[in-house]
């Protein structure tokens, strides 16, 4: 149950953070994981672990249960090498959340719908503490799109943007159905690789340009077309891009 002031959690303190704290209006992401292991109390026991040298602030359990491992207002080692717009590494702006889930190395599943519920209660509870912007509500793919594959094409996007947590667009869905898989010319590609970097997305860099295009793809379609992740910019792909700039 959401108070004005708190979230009902379980304590359990992760040594992996930065000891100076930050100000209260440095926070401005929510970050979302999936810990990509098999057994949950292994994942629970990396994120405490000092060795590992990551954590998160929090973590939801399979059952739902929340557990805090950082303070909100200490940085976690959560994000690694990320950006978003302009801000660079992610970390020392955002609260990053771990959900339970094998992930796609292992066997990828839906997330339950306890974990749902609470991945929700949560986020509007951040989102009004810190006064986050919709559009600041990011997975690790997103903002390490040429690293990560989480929380992936399971994480309800669509249903928690119906709750005003996290960006989706305004198109008709049967519509974007008739022109998936449509081609686009080279122009209209580049385009849609430009409408990326003005949604946030980072930008390419020459050293492997041509795989980190293809991983750059996929996460956009990891977010915001997750019924068919295959790397290519279709006219689906490029409507919804302009779409998202416009809201």
């Amino acid at each position: 149950m959401i108070t004005k002031t708190s979230i009902n959690t379980t304590l359990n303190y992760s040594p992996n953070f930065e000891e100076k704290k930050r100000k209260f209006k440095q926070i401005k992401f929510i970050i979302f994981h999936y810990t990509g292991m098999k057994n949950e109390k292994d994942a629970i026991k990396r994120l405490i672990d000092s060795k590992s040298k990551v954590s998160s602030h929090y973590f939801i359990k399979n059952n739902g249960s929340i557990i805090t491992l950082v303070p909100e207002l200490y940085i976690s080692w959560h994000a690694g090498i990320s950006s978003w717009q302009n801000y660079k590494s992610i970390n020392k702006y955002s609260i990053g959340i771990e959900i339970s889930n094998p992930g796609h190395g292992i066997k990828y599943k839906k997330f339950s719908k306890k974990q749902i519920r609470s991945i929700l209660k949560l986020s509007k509870y951040l989102i009004k503490k810190y006064k986050i912007k919709i559009k600041f509500i990011l997975g690790h793919s997103d903002v390490a799109p040429f690293r990560k594959k989480d929380p992936g094409e399971n994480f309800p996007w669509r249903y928690l943007s119906k709750n005003e947590v996290g960006l989706w667009h305004s198109l008709n869905e049967k519509k974007l159905f008739k022109i998936r898989s449509i081609k686009v010319d080279k122009h209209d590609e580049n385009n849609f690789i430009k409408n990326l970097y003005k949604i946030g997305y980072p930008r390419l860099l020459p050293k492997g340009m041509h795989k980190n295009k293809r991983l750059l793809i996929k996460a956009f379609q990891r977010r915001f077309r997750q019924e068919l992740i295959n790397g290519i910019v279709d006219k689906e792909c490029l409507l919804i891009s302009k779409n998202l700039i416009k809201n």
